[in-house]
C-alpha cells in the first residue's frame, strides 16, 4: 500500500515527541500490513517519551514508536499463509531469532537475540504498522479495540501471577501501575485468598479496588511489612509480585514473604538495588524469579481465555481515550500517575 499516514515519532535524542505524516511502511513477504484500529501507552513508551537513561542507551531516533495494539489486516505478504486480508489481531512485541539455545528448546521468551517493536524496530503508535506474521494473534470478533490492545502487557501480569500456585494463597502486589493492577484482576481470578495491593498513589489504590485487590495500603502512610504481616497471622504473604522497582518496596517485598514463599520480579530498577540475601532469600528458602515478557504463546491463551470468560474486567482500568493527535496528553497523565490504561485511536 503506497502513501502518507499520521505517526508519533521519537524525532530526537531528547525528551517529548511529535506527530508527523511519514510514509505507510512497505512489508516484507512474511509481513502484513495492518490498519491499527486502538493503540495504548506503556511505562516503557513513557522512558523513551521522557528521554531517561535507559531510553538514550537503548532506542535510536529518529522512528515511530509504541508497541501495544490491535488492528485489522490491510495487506498480506506473498509468504504468509494463516492470515488474510480483514483479520483481527494484536502482536506480540518480542521478535526472536528461532535458533538460540532458549529458542530451540521452546523458551522464546528469554530468547538471547530479542528485539522490541516500538523499541528496537518501526512501532505502532501510527494509522499502519507492519508485523512479521509469526507475532500475530487472532482476536475474538466480539472483543472492544480498546480491550484487544492491552493484551499484551495483560500477558506481562499473567505471567508474573501464574508462574506458580496461587489458589488459596496470599498474593501480594506491589506498585499498581496498570500491569499491578492487572495483576491484581489475574491473582483474584486465580483464586487467591488474599490479595494486597501497594502503592503511594491514592488514584490507583482505588482502581486496584474495582480490580478485587482485598487489601490496599498507601505505603507512605502504614508501614507495608506490618499489614501484611499483621493479615497472615505473623506469617508473611505467600507470592509477591514486584512492580514497582522502588529499591524500598522491593526491600519491603522481600521482608514480607514467607518462609518458603515465591517473589516474581517484573519491574525494572534503573539502578542496582540492595537486598538481604543470607536472611530474607536463603534462610527463608524462598524462589526467586525474573520476569521477562510472555510466554509465546501459552500466555496468550492465557490472557485471551480470562477475558473471553470474563473472570477478569480490565475495563475498569483503561481510564481514558485521545485521538492520536492529543498524544501529549495521555503522556502527562502517565508522567502524573492520574489515570490507568491510556488509549489512543489513529
Amino acid at each position: 500500500m503506497n502513501g502518507k499516514m499520521k505517526a508519533i515519532m521519537k524525532h530526537h535524542r531528547g525528551p517529548g515527541a511529535v506527530l508527523r505524516e511519514v510514509e505507510i511502511p512497505s512489508i516484507q513477504n512474511d509481513e502484513v500490513l495492518i490498519k491499527v484500529k486502538a493503540t495504548s501507552i506503556c511505562g516503557t513508551d513513557v522512558h523513551i517519551y521522557n528521554w531517561d537513561d535507559w531510553s538514550a542507551s537503548r532506542v535510536h531516533p529518529p522512528y515511530v514508536f509504541g508497541h501495544e495494539f490491535s488492528g485489522e489486516i490491510v495487506e498480506v505478504g506473498e509468504k504468509v499463509l494463516n492470515f488474510k486480508i480483514g483479520d483481527y489481531v494484536s502482536a506480540e512485541t518480542h521478535l526472536v531469532c528461532g535458533h538460540c539455545p532458549q529458542c530451540l528448546t521452546g523458551q522464546y521468551h528469554i530468547c538471547e537475540h530479542t528485539k522490541i517493536i516500538g523499541v528496537d524496530t518501526q512501532g505502532c503508535f501510527a494509522e499502519y504498522v507492519a508485523i512479521p506474521a509469526t507475532n500475530l494473534w487472532r482476536n475474538p470478533d466480539q472483543m472492544p479495540s480498546d480491550i484487544a490492545s492491552i493484551q499484551e502487557p495483560m500477558g506481562n501480569a499473567v505471567h508474573t501471577v501464574l508462574n506458580g500456585d496461587v489458589a488459596g494463597k496470599s498474593v501480594a502486589v506491589i506498585g499498581c501501575g496498570p500491569i499491578g493492577l492487572m495483576a491484581v484482576g489475574v491473582a483474584k481470578a486465580a483464586g487467591a485468598s488474599q490479595v494486597f495491593a501497594f502503592d503511594l498513589n491514592e488514584y490507583r489504590l482505588n482502581l486496584a479496588k474495582q480490580m478485587g485487590a482485598t487489601t490496599v495500603v498507601n505505603s507512605a502512610k502504614e508501614n507495608p511489612i506490618d499489614v501484611a504481616k499483621q493479615l497472615t497471622n505473623g506469617h508473611g504473604v505467600d507470592v509477591v509480585c514486584e512492580m514497582s522497582g522502588h529499591p524500598v518496596a522491593m526491600d519491603q517485598g522481600f521482608k514480607m514473604i514467607t518462609n518458603g514463599g515465591r517473589v516474581s520480579i517484573l519491574s525494572l530498577p534503573i539502578s542496582p538495588v540492595s537486598i538481604d540475601i543470607t536472611n530474607d532469600i536463603v534462610f527463608k528458602g524462598i524462589q526467586v524469579q525474573g520476569i521477562t515478557g510472555r510466554k509465546m504463546y501459552e500466555t496468550w491463551q492465557q490472557v485471551s481465555r480470562l477475558l473471553n470468560s470474563g473472570q477478569v474486567d480490565v475495563s475498569p482500568l483503561i481510564t481514558h481515550h485521545f485521538p492520536l493527535e492529543e498524544f501529549e496528553k495521555g503522556f502527562q497523565l502517565m508522567n502524573k500517575g492520574t489515570c490507568g490504561k491510556v488509549v489512543l485511536h489513529p
